[in-house]
């Protein structure tokens, strides 16, 4: 997938990307609903979805109203995008009994598109405002795509393309649809349908990432944590990124007097000043990464914001609960360990080479959740690449693995 990034604005979709519908309201389309002009007066040519709204016109599957106008801006029904979808995509309808959008359901409920357990096939669901987590859902079903985990569609229709963010990093997947942004999606899936490969939103992405596993390295560094494709295969994964055990992101002390949440493992690319995530890290200035080096008392300073061709994972969480501050150290972040960015240029690192993956700092070791990796040069050496929770203790020290590869060794 090409991952290049989109920018914001109205310029180029303006509003929350999300899915609309065919007509202006809940009902069978009626004679309101019947022109097909190809100038609306509130749609010009300087809209944001005036060539989709084009395209989608002429193509015949939404009308504009006698009146001369499109609506961009009205809200739409599941009923009422679901109908769209199947006649933009020349979906096969038989004549139905019951309401005027029965024909639609059955074909898209033959298609995949639909599904009883996405919500309750009635008239109260079905007349229902489209949010666009339900047409992420839609629109990736329509491109191929499968998953049996709701969270993941937004990331699957994000990473094809189909679905842009509202802002930088933002995704909004209760925020309703409107006409214009669901032409718009309608016409990406058709453009991947005909062999088209579309540019993603990278931060987008990234954000429907976290929202589905709890991480977004696999889009923000993916070129760092590989492995061959048979490890995730023969274990019975569709993708490196089901290699991420999400239910690892929790670790309790075997004597259940400790337990730590991971909340979400954020990869941030220092080398993109407007990465969505850098707020993560505060004063940018005022951090250093750590090689143990320091004169006297004071630590030898690594300034990271000259290090600009690297990334940094935030290890966003803490204790949910410590019952023994005694036995275990009374912080406010998960412990944690990173493994697999190493180099065997010891003396470099010790002179201020960043050359393997080192701790972030501000004034100390451990006052700052996260890692700085550089982006080439490291060496994986004969362990594995591994991302791992620890219990804070020496005496009850334990660890689990969130994310284990083999790698290239």
């Amino acid at each position: 997938m090409n991952k290049s990034w989109r920018k914001w604005g109205m310029s180029l979709f303006g509003a929350v990307l999300v899915a609309g519908a065919v007509w202006g309201s809940s009902a069978a389309p009626s004679a309101e609903a019947a022109t097909t002009s190809n100038s609306f007066s509130d749609v010009k040519s300087t809209h944001w979805a005036y060539s989709a709204v084009q395209k989608a016109v002429a193509k015949g599957y939404v009308d504009g109203y006698t009146n001369g106008t499109f609506k961009p801006d009205t809200s739409v029904s599941r009923a009422e995008f679901v109908k769209m979808v199947v006649a933009a995509m020349k979906l096969e309808t038989t004549s139905a009994s019951g309401k005027w959008y029965t024909q639609y359901v059955n074909a898209a409920t033959k298609a995949g598109l639909y599904a009883s357990s996405d919500f309750s096939n009635n008239d109260a669901g079905w007349n229902k405002t489209m949010t666009r987590e339900e047409m992420a859902r839609v629109a990736a079903r329509a491109i191929g795509e499968k998953t049996s985990e709701n969270d993941k569609w937004m990331y699957l229709a994000t990473k094809a393309g189909l679905i842009q963010g509202v802002g930088k990093g933002q995704l909004a997947p209760e925020g309703l649809t409107t006409r214009a942004q669901s032409v718009v999606i309608i016409e990406r899936i058709l453009s991947v349908n005909a062999g088209s490969e579309l540019d993603s939103d990278l931060y987008a992405t990234g954000a429907a990432e976290i929202l589905w596993h709890g991480t977004n390295i696999f889009t923000v560094m993916p070129e760092m944590f590989v492995t061959p494709d048979s490890d995730w295969k023969n274990k019975g994964k569709s993708s490196i990124e089901e290699m991420w055990n999400e239910k690892n992101m929790t670790i309790t002390s075997k004597d259940g007097l400790y337990q730590g949440k991971l909340d979400a493992l954020v990869a941030i690319d220092m080398a993109d000043p407007n990465d969505p995530n850098r707020g993560l890290l505060g004063d940018i200035n005022t951090l250093n990464w750590y090689n143990g080096k320091q004169i006297g008392l004071e630590l030898v300073k690594h300034p990271i914001k000259n290090e600009k061709n690297t990334y940094v994972l935030y290890f966003k969480g803490g204790p949910v609960f410590n019952k023994d501050k005694n036995r275990y150290l009374d912080s406010s972040f998960v412990s944690f360990l990173v493994s697999g960015f190493n180099n065997t240029d010891d003396a470099g690192f010790m002179n201020g080479k960043l050359n393997r993956s080192a701790i972030v700092h501000r004034d100390r070791p451990g006052d700052v959740p996260a890692v700085i990796i550089p982006k080439t040069g490291t060496v994986q050496g004969i362990s594995d690449i591994t991302i791992k929770l620890q219990t804070p203790s020496n005496s009850r020290f334990m660890e689990i693995d969130v994310l284990r590869l083999r790698g290239t060794k």
